[in-house]
């Protein structure tokens, strides 16, 4: 909006005496303008608005009055305080600010519209979920097939959308690997379609696991949109992607702006959501983040890329995935009651917090693992 406002004084300007001092909203043109721009707004714009949608929460008595995993398994013996009555759908504070900063400061075109509208859709599932959880007396929240159904439907069209337009269907029909300088395949939309679904699926529902202790989903989302941020401006920029054999995929470098307004509506959540928590993001903020990490790995060609960065949300999903599989085959194998576990507990970060650790330790310790694989991720730009 702030784009277009600009040029607009500047026409209007044209051939007056005006036209020279108004000649500085030229800088509106740079995506690094507009993206620091979007960055400080939102973070200015959550630590403003995070009070007061708290307490917004509270007067709702959204508050988390069930036990979670780590309480029910006895796991945070740690721990001197209850997590009961805070607030959860917090994400709702980091859907609106980032909507209302990356359309102030982005120039909109498909990716953009594409990321928002899907951003909007997920969170208004995770809302759903979290309401039914915080309303009901067996909370149970919406059912696991509802929530994949309206995953694998919009990741399904998604996919569609980009295999229909030409100047976009290269982002399905090659499939491009990291470490590797051109294509592996082409032709193969319908291996790009389903690495597409799964890409946005996927990291959606990593995301939503992951968000199990305070702080530690939105600090490794902002880790990994932060690579996101480089991968974006990368791909928009055709004389970049050329040198380091990225490929480029024009009005990519608008999604470096929605990155910048997501990094700093994380940072302001964070601020709230670290421990002890006053907020929960909630399946409204964790389902959509997930979400949108993976669609914009699939705009800028690099799916693969975010099995990389956000080594964490993998690490977490896998280790669900084969306790319930292990616990399902020894259950078959021994009879109910004589269950198997891999893990003492599954996800990941509960597991240690039956070890004993700390959950501030635990985060830390998983912020630094996130980190590493942020490097590696980007290290994928020079080793091709």
């Amino acid at each position: 909006m702030l784009l277009y406002l600009s040029q607009w004084i500047q026409d209007q300007a044209a051939g007056t005496a005006w036209a020279d001092p108004l000649s500085a909203l030229r800088v509106f043109r740079y995506i690094t303008v507009r993206s620091a721009g979007a960055a400080l707004s939102a973070l200015a714009l959550s630590l403003w608005l995070g009070p007061l949608v708290i307490a917004w929460l509270k007067d709702l008595k959204f508050g988390q009055e069930y036990l979670d995993k780590a309480q029910e398994a006895g796991t945070d013996k740690n721990q001197p305080f209850t997590k009961k009555g805070v607030p959860g759908m917090g994400g709702i504070l980091i859907v609106l600010v980032v909507d209302l900063t990356t359309l102030l400061w982005a120039q909109w075109n498909e990716f953009i519209v594409l990321t928002l509208v899907s951003l909007l859709v997920l969170a208004a599932l995770g809302f759903y979920d979290d309401y039914k959880k915080l309303t009901e007396q067996k909370p149970a929240g919406a059912a696991e097939s509802l929530k994949l159904v309206v995953q694998f439907g919009l990741a399904g069209c998604i996919a569609l959308s980009l295999w229909m337009l030409p100047e976009t269907r290269p982002l399905i029909s090659e499939i491009q690997i990291p470490f590797l300088k051109h294509a592996v395949l082409s032709d193969a939309a319908w291996v790009g379609g389903l690495i597409t679904v799964l890409a946005i699926v996927g990291s959606s529902n990593a995301v939503n696991i992951t968000d199990g202790l305070d702080g530690l989903a939105i600090g490794c989302t902002l880790i990994v949109t932060a690579v996101f941020l480089i991968f974006t401006y990368i791909a928009g920029n055709a004389i970049l992607a050329r040198y380091l054999f990225v490929p480029f995929v024009p009005g990519a470098g608008e999604l470096t702006v929605f990155c910048a307004a997501l990094i700093g509506a994380s940072l302001g959540f964070l601020w709230f959501n670290c421990h002890p928590a006053q907020v929960f993001m909630g399946d409204t903020g964790s389902l959509a983040l997930g979400g949108v990490l993976g669609i914009m790995a699939v705009l800028i060609h690099q799916p693969f890329v975010l099995v990389i960065a956000g080594g964490v949300f993998v690490l977490e999903i896998v280790s669900v995935m084969i306790q319930r599989g292990w616990f399902k085959y020894t259950r078959r194998l021994y009879g109910k009651g004589n269950e198997r576990r891999v893990f003492l507990m599954a996800p990941l970060h509960h597991h240690f917090q039956k070890l004993g650790w700390y959950e501030s330790q635990i985060v830390a310790r998983f912020y630094i693992l996130c980190l590493l694989c942020a490097v590696i991720a980007l290290a994928t730009l020079k080793l091709r």
